[in-house]
């Protein structure tokens, strides 16, 4: 078959100039090759008919030869042009990197050291008794929550960059990431409580990092207390103590009478100096991001240790895909700051986008070049993603090119046309479903929005919901998560999509909190984080239907079996014998034979003599009937019940 284009004249070989052109390209399956040219795969089809193609065996998702591609766009009345291969030429090196030291400009510097152990073992009080601070009645439950970085003058007369960090379970990023911005480990552990979870799992990330250990046996002045034993069980974990021949050193100390504390920081600082720990303060700044937070005066706030160089109003800053022209440096206390050398705890404020936590802090030249290496960065990143999705998209590709194989062979047998024509009475029930019937979701779910006061405690929240294992009872979507207060995009997004927002250590507005309320969303706002926990667990519950038992009240014998006449109809009635328990006419009813069930209901009818009874007692005879049509035989089993329902829990153990 020829296809004649309108207008031209029969005999006439001159091509119009207004022939539709269509890309192709080699490798052209026959929808590619359909939607280049706006047609639908039946064009395609008839095209080839009358030609040595195959028709027999192809598919829409089967590749065409070129001299059939070429042959459907001629026979189709329009001309072809070979598509044109680009190659992105390959992006230049943008990125900043840290700087090679030079020996002679390096200066001792304080030592960073932080503070870890298990939750509830003192590591907060010891530093407040070093500090002579009440950090301690600062903290929501008497747990430290944040990364917590300041600067300690010891009694020896030597500067110390502490850092305290979270000891509850739900933080053990925020405690790797202390591992590994930090010089030196105290470990600390309660004499009366010994190794625990979090104990281990500090010195895990401590040996990660190879980083030398300090144990501050904490709580000695307790009567209960065991400092021995406590040096026995870091034995089994690596840790040796000196006494054991080890390098360790193992200080019983009390951080609520103070004693030992002096020992403590001599301690620490003799380790810092055989460790030789400098840092050149002259050159570019170097450092790592501890913990971001969005402050409503001052934007994006960061709080770093710097590592390498002073940093000063003014300077440009890189973190990750987040860059900072520094308006202000402020300490731990708030206090407003001119510098900040090596090893020194500082917030700064100026970033154009709140950096996270942990990301390595560099300083640039200019503004220009903070943004060349960002978006090299952000480039890099979207072009690792793309490779994943890629690869997802391939395995997709060829899990469907299986099942159409498997398709193709059981209609081997027939031409394209019957094919088609019975794909399309497979599929006509699905087709013919609304879209609603087709997306209507049988699954339970509830959708969640995250909200933190600072980037390591939505980190902490996020790993927490990492652990959640219950997807077959509810499925739960975490649609949004960040940092900052409440705000109206939050709840209107929640009311999008039917959801709950979750707030830790931030606040809502009266405003938001009308307009919540007005949406009919939750907002749930809490300070400790395992309280957040437990009221997303009981929301995760109240989604599940309730469990439904059978309480069994009483049952009974069928010894007889009667018809009897009522509305014209004989309707059957067995006559029984109560051996256990009451029947009660209100409740529900089980008909057994055997081990069989037959019927589940109610009664119609229940009688003791003539008389219509509600209740029957152990030992009475009665009579009864259904509100089913069966046949009672005597040894029947007639079973009263009631059900009982109960709030369904979550299957979720996030550790505590």
């Amino acid at each position: 078959m020829c296809f004649q284009v309108k207008g031209q004249k029969k005999g006439h070989q001159k091509v119009n100039a207004d022939k539709q052109e269509v890309e192709i390209r080699k490798t052209m399956t026959v929808g590619d090759l359909a939607r280049a040219m706006n047609k639908d795969t039946d064009h395609v089809f008839e095209a080839l008919l009358n030609t040595a193609a195959e028709l027999s065996s192809l598919e829409e998702e089967e590749l065409l030869e070129e001299r059939w591609i070429k042959e459907v766009v001629k026979r189709s009345g329009m001309k072809y042009r070979w598509a044109r291969l680009t190659q992105d030429r390959e992006r230049e090196n943008k990125d900043a990197t840290r700087r090679v030291l030079e020996p002679d400009r390096l200066q001792p510097r304080p030592p960073v050291v932080t503070i870890m152990g298990h939750v509830d073992h003192g590591k907060t009080s010891l530093l407040d008794a070093l500090r002579r601070s009440q950090l301690v009645e600062q903290e929501a439950g008497g747990i430290t929550q944040h990364i917590g970085a300041f600067l300690v003058g010891l009694p020896t007369g030597e500067q110390v960059t502490f850092l305290d960090t979270p000891g509850h379970a739900a933080f053990t990023s925020m405690r790797a990431r202390g591992a590994h911005a930090t010089d030196i480990i105290i470990l600390v552990v309660a004499a009366d409580d010994g190794v625990m979870n979090q104990t281990v799992e500090s010195i895990q990330h401590a040996k990660k990092a190879q980083v030398p250990i300090i144990v501050a046996v904490n709580k000695c002045d307790k009567p209960q207390a065991e400092p021995e034993r406590v040096a026995r069980e870091l034995l089994e974990h690596g840790v040796v103590g000196e006494e054991y021949g080890g390098h360790v050193q193992i200080i019983p100390v009390s951080a609520r009478k103070g004693d030992n504390l002096l020992l403590l920081t001599e301690a620490t600082v003799a380790l810092a100096e055989v460790l030789e720990l400098k840092a050149d303060p002259s050159g570019p700044v170097e450092g790592v991001v501890i913990e971001s937070r969005t402050d409503r005066g001052k934007g994006a706030v960061a709080s770093v240790i710097v590592q390498q160089g002073t940093v000063r109003r003014g300077c440009v800053l890189v973190a990750g895909r987040s860059w900072a022209k520094v308006r202000f440096l402020f300490d731990e206390q708030g206090q407003a700051l001119e510098g900040a050398g090596p090893s020194r705890a500082v917030q700064l404020v100026g970033w154009k986008d709140l950096p996270s936590a942990g990301e390595e802090l560099l300083e640039v030249e200019s503004e220009q070049r903070a943004r060349e290496v960002v978006e090299w960065r952000s480039y890099k990143e979207d072009q690792a993603r793309l490779k994943e999705d890629q690869k997802e998209i391939q395995e997709r590709q060829q899990e469907h090119q299986e099942r159409y194989q498997q398709e193709r062979q059981t209609h081997a047998h027939l031409s394209w046309r019957q094919r088609k024509a019975a794909l399309y009475r497979a599929n006509r029930q699905q087709a013919a479903m609304r879209p609603s019937e087709k997306t209507h979701k049988t699954q339970r779910s509830l959708p969640l929005i995250l909200k933190g006061d600072v980037d390591g405690s939505v980190e902490a929240i996020l790993s927490l919901l990492e652990s959640y294992d219950a997807e077959d009872q509810c499925h739960m979507e975490l649609v949004h998560f960040g940092v900052g207060e409440v705000s109206e995009n939050d709840v209107r997004l929640a009311e999008t999509f039917s959801g709950s927002i979750y707030g830790f250590n931030v606040s809502a507005s009266k405003s938001i909190l009308r307009l919540a309320e007005k949406k009919g969303v939750q907002i749930h706002l809490h300070t400790i984080i395992y309280k957040l926990v437990d009221d997303l667990k009981d929301e995760l519950s109240s989604t599940l239907p309730p469990l439904v038992s059978s309480n069994v009240l009483g049952e009974a014998a069928v010894l007889a079996v009667f018809q009897v006449t009522a509305g014209g109809k004989k309707v059957p009635v067995a006559g029984c014998r109560v051996r256990s328990g009451l029947l009660d006419r209100r409740m529900k009813f089980r008909l057994l034979r055997g081990q069989d069930t037959l019927w589940e209901g109610s009664l119609t009818a229940l009688k003791h003599h003539k008389d219509d009874v509600q209740t029957v007692k152990t030992g009475v005879e009665c009579g009864l009937s259904l509100d089913a049509a069966l046949e009672f035989c005597p040894g029947d089993v007639i079973v009263c019940y009631e059900e009982v329902s109960q709030p369904q829990l979550i299957n979720w153990d996030p550790g505590f």
